[in-house]
């Protein structure tokens, strides 16, 4: 079954062989063939089809890629946000309240959690997740986790190295043999990358690398928090294990930057996490301007950004981290599957999966100008329409 998409008056392609940036082709036209594209150009050219929609002159992009979320826990954390809105700082001991209630929830209610999340999510156009264990951190609870995630999110990834949880006292060393050995062999089967929060109050460098390297052996990708709460040696420690991204780079040296402009690994920057724990927020433009990829992500989970709205993302980046609308979206689509090593997802060529974002406005820069409003008029994943 195909369908062509007409009269689109801005199709945001980030197709290079369009042209720079975001490869916008006006009065435009999209061919969905099956779970592919099949075709993009001018309307008045475009091929038939065996269905139509009528775009009306509208914006359409590619869906947005969410290549940091932490979607499978249990209850939810405001009265802590609610603490923070009142002067109290973020640490990343909160997590260890998510984790007791995780553990007590049944396989049903996570299950239903993350299936709600992942609609939202897609409802607001975001048709590529990411999603992250991490409220387990046991063998058993872990496993469960990635299990769960991978029913419903695109890359799965195992942070069972999020923080050391209480039963382990202070004994850290110990925690990440574990992650490193019994419990990656538990998850890798159900996940595709493996992850570590390497920062103050989680775990060092030495330690971080550890899990990181272990989780390479056993064949997964290498991600890393990193640089949330301080400048650390988390962003060069994911340069030198070609890790495909490095998430929150809230804190950078010059020699972070360079690292990051010099390498494959992508600055994933989260300003949902900053807007809700008032930590200040990373400097895109900064690195940008040095020649770094970055991508932009909306860090959903429970207790440091209970958000699962990309525009939102978009609309804060572009108000508080210095990027242009372009660079914004590019970054929530194309720097996403960057961050996944992903090339059929983010772009609107032929080839690409067919993931469809139809904005109720007639152009990008609305996501960025109308913050807060609803846009989504229609969405596609793998062809198959969704909203």
């Amino acid at each position: 079954m195909s369908i062509a998409i007409t009269d689109i008056g801005e199709l945001v392609t980030n197709d290079p062989a369009v042209g720079d940036g975001l490869g916008v082709i006006r009065d435009a036209a999209v061919v969905i063939d099956g779970d592919r594209i099949a075709w993009t150009g001018p309307s008045a050219d475009a091929p038939a089809a065996d269905e139509a929609f009528d775009a009306a002159g509208r914006a359409v992009l590619p869906g947005f890629v969410d290549s940091h979320a932490h979607l499978v826990f249990a209850g939810e954390r405001a009265e802590e946000f609610a603490a923070r809105m009142s002067g109290r700082s973020y640490a990343a001991g909160g997590i260890r309240t998510t984790v007791a209630r995780t553990r007590a929830a049944s396989d049903d209610e996570l299950r239903a959690t993350v299936r709600r999340l992942v609609g939202e999510m897609a409802r607001q156009g975001t048709t590529t997740v990411e999603c992250k264990s991490g409220y387990g951190l046991t063998v058993e609870q872990e496993e469960r986790a990635v299990r769960i995630a991978a029913e419903f999110a695109d890359e799965v990834t195992y942070l069972g190295a999020h923080v050391v949880p209480s039963e382990y006292g202070d004994d850290t060393a110990a925690y990440t043999r574990l992650a490193s050995t019994d419990m990656l062999a538990a998850c890798a089967p159900h996940a595709r990358w493996v992850d570590v929060f390497c920062e103050r109050g989680a775990f060092d460098a030495d330690q971080a690398r550890e899990v990181l390297q272990a989780g390479v052996k056993a064949g997964l990708g290498a991600r890393v928090h990193a640089n949330q709460l301080t400048e650390g040696p988390a962003v060069r420690l994911a340069v030198e294990l070609d890790a495909a991204s490095a998430d929150h780079c809230t804190f950078l040296s010059d020699a972070d930057v360079d690292a990051l402009a010099s390498s494959r690994t992508v600055a994933t920057l989260l300003p949902g996490v900053e807007f809700s724990t008032r930590q200040p927020y990373p400097d895109a433009r900064r690195l940008l301007d040095a020649g770094a990829t970055v991508a932009l992500a909306s860090d959903c989970n429970p207790g440091s950004c209970y958000s699962s709205s990309m525009a939102f993302c978009i609309a804060v980046a572009v108000r508080d981290m210095r990027m242009t609308p372009a660079e914004a979206v590019w970054s929530a689509t194309a720097g996403g599957a960057r961050a996944l090593r992903r090339t059929d997802v983010g772009r609107l060529a032929p080839g690409a999966r067919a993931d469809v974002h139809l904005l109720d406005a007639p152009s990008h820069i609305h996501l960025a100008y109308r913050p807060g409003v609803p846009q989504t008029a229609a969405v596609w994943r793998a062809g198959v329409q969704v909203r």
